[in-house]
């Protein structure tokens, strides 16, 4: 497929979901953008990337698609920033984001493979060089005593993420939290609310019951809630999006909504342009603002 078939592709598609969206008429659409020029985002909702959805594009590429998607927000997976990196290869990817515009705001999914000063230490010391604010992470739950340790340390916040029913460790959000309840306000989670929902939990109440901890999300919709293969553009299946934007809302979430959008890897901008569209659309029915900017 052609780019010109692709946008095209895309823009028939943006015109069948932006349909149906019943909580926002059209002109709210432009709302995001004029507030968010403004400056003034107090009460919205921060929609960031999660740059694995741009695992198959280089670091120049896949900043190009941040900018034309309108959001300052990456999460930096290693695809784009890898883990032996050099202090000179930091230092450029810093300046990549930095020069586009573009906020680091977390990194991840990391995985701790080894309860060692020297494997845990070893992420806190790319997070720290990347410029990360915060890690997404898994492992093991004996591991996070001691990552709790290198958090405070490097205050750095750490965000488990839930994987669903095939994650013997965390499959749901409520599975993380009980292993990071009393530990330091740095430790929390990362709700992955597709594979939240896979484990049959309701996905608002999993927010809720969050609170505080609340660190970080992954967004993205499914046709099936239950089958992890169903997933399709944000507003074209029963994920609920609205009910998720009013309980952060609610809850007035700081942290980053980051569209993790796992399909289509080889053309992914044309929905994941579709998906932004329609969160937009929801959160300007809902009167709260997204934070969308011109990053020409």
């Amino acid at each position: 497929m052609t780019a010109g078939e692709s946008r095209r592709n895309f823009l028939k598609g943006a015109a069948v979901g932006l349909a149906g969206v019943a909580v926002a008429p059209m002109q709210a659409f432009a709302e995001p953008v004029r507030v968010a020029r403004a400056g003034a985002v107090k009460g919205g909702v921060k929609l960031g990337v999660a740059s694995y959805s741009l695992r198959k594009f280089s670091r120049p590429e896949a900043i190009a698609m941040i900018k034309e998607i309108g959001t300052p927000y990456v999460n930096i997976k290693s695809f784009h920033l890898p883990y032996e990196s050099t202090a000179e290869e930091y230092a450029a990817a810093r300046k990549d984001f930095a020069d586009a515009g573009l906020q680091v705001v977390g990194g991840g999914t990391i995985t701790f493979q080894e309860d060692t000063d020297e494997d845990v230490g070893k992420y806190f010391e790319y997070a720290k060089n990347a410029g990360m604010p915060l890690m997404v992470v898994t492992g093991a739950p004996e591991i996070m005593p001691r990552v709790e340790r290198f958090a405070k340390q490097y205050d750095i916040k750490v965000a488990i993420h839930n994987h669903g029913p095939e994650d013997k460790f965390y499959p749901a959000p409520a599975d993380a939290l009980e292993v990071i309840k009393d530990m330091d306000p740095r430790m929390g989670l990362c709700i992955d609310v597709g594979h939240t929902t896979r484990t049959g939990t309701d996905v608002v109440a999993a927010i809720a019951d969050a609170g505080p901890r609340l660190l970080d999300m992954h967004i993205k919709d499914l046709s099936d809630l239950m089958v992890r293969e169903s997933q399709v553009i944000v507003g074209r299946g029963k994920m609920p999006i609205a009910d998720i934007f009013r309980q952060l809302i609610k809850m007035d979430f700081q942290g980053y909504v980051n569209l993790e959008y796992e399909i289509n890897a080889d053309d992914p901008l044309p929905g994941m342009l579709e998906s932004f569209a329609y969160m937009r659309g929801v959160l300007a029915g809902l009167g709260a603002p997204s934070v969308t900017v011109s990053l020409g």
